[in-house]
């Protein structure tokens, strides 16, 4: 499903925190978002979830305005961050009630659940421990997987890689891409971390002060060397 910003502009006080007159992600496409602190990468996501208003401009999932109607809210997932979650219920009782939301049947999500048996590496489901009580990284992973078992057509994650071992940062790459591959869903990930950003996407955009300033193709990691002199990567 292809997403649209037109002229969208976001201030705190006198910061501009995104400035962006014009970006289209076209349907099926699995893009990147990357920048330094600051750069208006989070600001970006909750615009596009309707989370804040936008001081002028609009974001098109579809032809449906966000900040129009919630239609969209049914082909969208997304993980931002722990106040996504709620933190008084334990895991399995946080994805059984986002499958009931979602039209899943209990034999249903454990069907979707064998998916991520390796992800959640048993840290997750069958425990009795309170999401408030997870660590950074559970809590990341259990965000991810519920924001994907919504089997959405617009998935958008925030920093998705943050908190996770090297397993499982490895795993849900793959989960991305296989999910991407599967289903053409439009993916649109944050992220800090350049090389699993250039490993998994093959479209990167480059966030300055609010700004799109570079529109990268990455056929094949050709983007590694551009992004590595831009944030003046060292050897």
């Amino acid at each position: 499903m292809e997403i649209i910003i037109e002229n969208l502009r976001k201030t705190f006080g006198e910061k501009v925190a995104v400035d962006i007159p014009s970006f289209t992600i076209g349907s099926g496409e699995m893009l990147g978002l990357v920048g330094n602190n600051g750069a208006g990468k989070s600001t970006l996501f909750r615009l596009m979830l309707d989370l804040i208003k936008a001081d002028t401009g609009r974001v098109l999932i579809g032809t449906t305005d966000v900040s129009q109607t919630e239609d969209w809210k049914d082909w969208t997932g997304a993980y931002i961050d722990e106040s996504f979650l709620i933190d008084y219920l334990t895991p399995d009782e946080y994805l059984q009630f986002v499958a009931r939301i979602s039209g899943k049947t209990p034999d249903q999500l454990t069907e979707f659940l064998a998916d991520f048996e390796h992800f959640m590496a048993g840290e997750l489901c069958g425990q009795k421990k309170l999401i408030r009580n997870l660590s950074a990284g559970n809590k990341q992973k259990l965000g991810i997987v519920a924001a994907m078992l919504l089997r959405p057509q617009v998935l958008i994650l925030d920093e998705p890689f943050n908190f996770l071992d090297p397993t499982s940062q490895n795993a849900i790459k793959h989960l991305l891409k296989r999910y991407n591959q599967e289903t053409g869903a439009t993916i649109l990930i944050s992220s800090h971390n350049l090389q699993h950003t250039v490993d998994i996407c093959p479209r990167i955009a480059l966030l300055e002060h609010g700004n799109i300033i570079r529109d990268i193709a990455n056929n094949d990691g050709q983007a590694q060397a551009e992004l590595e002199d831009y944030f003046q990567v060292a050897d």
